[in-house]
């Protein structure tokens, strides 16, 4: 009885397996180390530095509709505007709650993901995500009201549809290389054609134009933020275009999408001189394109993909400028 009483006392408290990642466990086990995100949080996850990829493309197709047609639409451009810039924080929000569940955003080295920093909750993540997916489909549904395209309705459907499934889902675009396709779709020649057809009914040759262009700019953004977290993509078999293509092929591409809207501006110039002042954007993306080739820190990029997009919008303001002068 003594023998089995010193045997009981030597023995120490059972080990708990730990299933998945150890950190991820020990963080659920002890919530104070994580405090609730604040109202910064919450603006930093919209990632504030991709919304003037939203804007270019209005800029450009309500200049556009300018050309075909004299009168400005404000109600029609400021409800695209509405479109654009809801998806877009919508898809920021759905990337955090999607990415997040799966494990992928757990070392990232860009703004703070709510989800994967566990300062909210995913449910509330994906409520926010979808109400701005909700508010882009109400702004949608006025504008077919007011044009009576009623067709419309379902190439904005697609669009909630694509935001979604960039990273949600069980087979997530993103994940399989064709991010830029869609991206290079949707924010350059939809949102852009897009906004001059609803306002004109009509698409000119200078709205193909821009919104190839305002597609390139987007797509740019996306293969620095993926050059970013290439090694941390690797990990989690996120197999982005950077991922596939490799640091040395991604650098490349980054710098033709960057270049080629400058490219462009010899075809819009000669009709609308004032275009020949978006050349004055080359200077900041030599900039992104400097820090792109030579950056030592991931975080860098960080730098490279702000003066990408700001660039971006810089370039849609002096179109729309162009073409409504």
């Amino acid at each position: 009885m003594a023998g089995s009483t010193r045997k009981k006392n030597h023995a120490g408290p059972k080990k708990q397996k730990v299933h998945g990642n150890p950190q991820k466990a020990h963080q659920s086990r002890d919530p104070r180390h994580t405090e609730p995100a604040t109202l910064g949080d919450w603006i930093g996850a919209a990632r504030l530095r991709t919304l003037p990829l939203a804007i270019t493309p209005v800029l450009i197709g309500t200049g556009a509709a300018l050309i075909v047609q004299g009168p400005f639409h404000w109600v029609i451009a400021l409800a695209c505007l509405v479109v654009a810039l809801a998806l877009q924080i919508g898809v920021n929000y759905a990337n955090d709650y999607s990415d997040g569940v799966r494990g992928t955003d757990d070392h990232r080295v860009g703004p703070a993901r709510l989800t994967a920093s566990r300062k909210a909750k995913p449910r509330t993540v994906l409520a926010v995500a979808l109400a701005f997916f909700g508010i882009a489909a109400i702004a949608g549904i006025g504008i077919v009201v007011r044009t009576g395209h009623w067709w419309m309705l379902a190439v904005g459907a697609v669009c909630i549809v694509a935001a979604w499934f960039y990273t949600g889902g069980k087979r997530p675009y993103g994940y399989y290389g064709f991010g830029e396709v869609v991206v290079f779709v949707f924010f350059g020649l939809v949102a852009t054609v897009g906004t001059t057809f609803v306002q004109a009914g009509y698409v000119p040759d200078e709205a193909w134009i821009g919104a190839v262009a305002a597609g390139l700019f987007a797509c740019a953004v996306l293969v620095a933020n993926n050059l970013r977290d290439i090694d941390q993509d690797r990990l989690a078999r996120k197999r982005t275009l950077t991922v596939l293509i490799g640091r040395r092929a991604s650098q490349i591409l980054f710098t033709v999408l960057v270049v080629v809207p400058f490219l462009l501006t010899f075809l819009l110039a000669p009709f609308h001189p004032i275009a020949w002042l978006t050349l004055l954007g080359l200077i900041p993306a030599a900039a992104a394109i400097l820090i792109v080739w030579t950056y030592r820190a991931p975080r860098e990029l960080v730098v490279a993909l702000a003066i990408t997009s700001f660039t971006s919008l810089a370039y849609g303001a002096l179109l729309f400028w162009a073409f409504a002068g």
